[in-house]
């Protein structure tokens, strides 16, 4: 079972990734490293695209 777990695991996070790109151009957003390096930085920016804030 671990191995399954372990196969699946990059899969499952490349989805999260291409959905927070997804989101990210919904948004506007035109340089997606710029974007994603702003909310590295400042995570509360993430608040609004999640609904949250």
């Amino acid at each position: 079972m671990e191995l399954a777990t372990a196969l699946t695991a990059p899969r499952a996070m490349a989805t999260l990734r291409n959905l927070a790109i997804g989101a990210l151009k919904t948004l506007g957003a035109d340089n997606i490293a710029k974007t994603t390096r702003a909310i590295r930085d400042e995570p509360k920016r993430a608040l609004p695209i999640l609904g949250r804030g």
